[in-house]
């Protein structure tokens, strides 16, 4: 069996995992999103169906035939029904504790997985084979009458059970003849009885996660698809400290052999921000109130200096590449990267991010804390650096790891930083403030609308000083620094349009990086697009391409970060933060309104 990125993930907001078509959790780190791997199988190189596969949780039905699965209704609780040739039939759910107790949400280092027989004499054999180390799979293990224990680097796992422990350290195959429990979590005796408890957690989850669907404010169309990307946005924050991480993986690859592999496992302000833009649409202030509480530290540590285009879950400031050579990576397609070096870049558009993330927290009074005037004044030590970088170069929002340039998209970031903290200026009554900023904002506006504009082919360059294309350029719109109705817009739209449109996909760009050609559409871009073809009046068209990109998903109703134009098979990280944020931005711009059947 050949590896996809047909996954469905499970959650809780302190870890997560994978789980494949196959019902095997392949991918899955500890104690958080971005530690080491005890589910590595997907980055590993081999089948997982191998006797010599590694990094995953796999309960495999014997002669199993058939294999049906779907998340409980509005959670991310997974439910696999799997059949066997003679009609022999389990279910498997599979879900990580999120609850709340003793007035504190409960979301512990730990994996569940239920197995209840349904019909006829199901036989299972449970392969569970964590790895350490980034794929050692050399990991100590001692075990009792209802548990085993897994010494893995710098933490120990234990799986109590009602399953017969013998045969799951034998792996042999056994009849399932009652409900089983697996609890894989802290190294802890299990306080009372496992199974009582567990299907107690599972009923407490399923509520916890219902309750804060009811909150969404869904469109009247696509309501799946926006319920399931909120979900999956939320299971990608680091609740603790309100990170937000562009993907639950590492390395998967922009297309075949691209060496284009990533740890995305880590919050960029910049995808976070999106992020937090599209919950907001739906109402979900919780994940905003959480980033805002992470965005804060960054600015109070960054002491007015420079912002990195991203950080660790924690606030660290380095993150260090580096390359994990015991795996092979996705499909034997290494190397797999740990760290990012982009946290050492110069990204301008991550001061705009933030002032945009922030201001609407001085308006917005749903909020547990409203924005003052000590918020203001630490934004302006933000707003400050925009004024001072914005006509300089740096990397841009592709992270290119060769060149620089002065980038449109980021010179126009930091003009939003200005111009909206006028906004926030005038919130908070400072008229001196409020047209300082926004003397600040026409100056740089001028030069922006001066720099970037080609005459001969009447449009905006992605760069001041080339004559590029870029699909960044679309955004330009979204940020109100051009109206729908502007013929510059119009003109870079139709631009960027012709050059970077490949079928129903857009590409980032379609010159050579640092990697050569890239040959993969940007799944985020296409949804761009979209949302600029609704604003200039041509909605059938965005209708219809939102349509097709909906029909790539995975099983689980989600995308990548890539897609390939040609063949529709999905690459990159996943589940990818931008293409989630695509589809709740889309599904909400183009529905009919709930008055249509009221």
């Amino acid at each position: 069996m050949t590896p996809t990125l047909d996954l469905w993930p499970i959650g809780n907001c302190q870890v997560s995992a994978l789980v494949d078509r196959g019902a095997r959790f392949v991918w899955g780190c500890v104690p958080r999103v971005d530690g080491d791997p005890t589910f590595s199988s997907l980055i590993d190189g081999r089948d997982p169906e191998s006797d010599d596969a590694v990094g995953l949780w796999a309960i495999d039905l014997e002669d199993c035939v058939s294999i049906d699965q779907h998340y409980r209704q509005n959670t991310p609780i997974l439910v696999s029904r799997m059949t066997d040739s003679n009609g022999g039939v389990i279910e498997v759910t599979d879900f990580c504790p999120r609850l709340e107790r003793l007035g504190r949400t409960y979301r512990p280092v730990a994996f569940v997985r239920c197995v209840k027989p349904i019909a006829g004499s199901p036989r299972i054999r449970v392969r569970l084979r964590p790895t350490r180390n980034w794929g050692d799979s050399a990991v100590e293990r001692t075990s009792g009458s209802n548990h085993i224990r897994f010494l893995l680097d710098g933490i120990q796992l234990r799986l109590s059970t009602n399953a017969p422990v013998g045969m799951l350290e034998a792996e042999r195959v056994f009849r399932v003849e009652r409900p089983l429990h697996f609890f894989l979590g802290p190294d802890e005796s299990f306080a009372g009885d496992l199974s009582t408890t567990v299907e107690e957690m599972l009923t407490y989850t399923t509520e916890h996660w219902q309750h804060w669907v009811r909150g969404l404010a869904t469109p009247f169309e696509w309501q799946d698809v926006v319920i399931r990307s909120a979900i999956t946005l939320k299971l990608c924050q680091y609740e603790e400290t309100g990170a937000i991480v562009a993907a639950l993986t590492t390395s998967i690859p922009e297309h075949v052999g691209s060496q284009r592999n990533w740890d995305y496992r880590y919050c960029w302000i910049r995808d976070a921000y999106y992020t937090v833009q599209a919950l907001n649409r739906v109402g979900a202030l919780d994940v905003l109130e959480g980033y805002l509480g992470y965005l804060r530290n960054i600015v109070d540590g960054a002491k007015g200096g420079d912002i990195q285009p991203l950080y660790g879950l924690l606030g660290e400031a380095e993150l260090t590449e580096r390359e994990a050579e015991r795996l092979a990576g996705y499909r034997g397609m290494g190397p797999v990267r740990v760290g990012n070096q982009a946290y050492e870049q110069i990204q301008h558009d991550a001061y705009g991010q933030i002032v945009l993330s922030n201001v609407q927290a001085f308006f917005d009074q749903r909020l547990f804390r409203m924005a003052g005037i000590e918020d203001f004044e630490a934004l302006e030590r933000v707003g400050e650096r925009a004024w001072e970088l914005y006509d300089k170069p740096d990397a841009g929002l592709w992270e290119l790891r060769t060149r620089q340039s002065v980038h449109t998209y980021s010179a126009a970031m930091c003009w939003a930083a200005c111009d909206r903290l006028a906004n926030a200026a005038g919130r908070l009554c400072l008229p001196d403030r409020e047209k300082f900023w926004n003397e600040r904002a026409a100056t740089m506006r001028a030069t922006i609308e001066k720099s970037a504009w080609r005459e001969d082919t009447q449009r905006l360059s992605a760069t001041f000083s080339g004559d590029d294309l870029d699909a960044s350029l679309i955004q330009l719109l979204d940020l109100r620094f051009l109206s729908p109705d502007d013929p510059r817009f119009r003109g870079t739209l139709n631009a960027v349009e012709a050059g970077l449109r490949r079928g129903s996909h857009m590409l980032r760009y379609d010159t050579e990086d640092d990697f050569g050609l890239p040959e993969t559409a940007f799944n985020v871009c296409t949804f761009w697009l979209i949302e600029a073809l609704h604003f200039t009046g041509r909605d059938a068209d965005a209708r219809a391409l939102f349509d097709e990109m909906l029909s790539r998903r995975t099983a689980a109703g989600l995308l990548s970060e890539d897609i390939d134009p040609a063949t529709g098979e999905l690459w990159g990280n996943y589940p990818q933060t931008y293409s989630l944020v695509g589809m709740i931005n889309c599904a909400v711009l183009l529905s009919k309104p709930w008055s249509a059947i009221r």
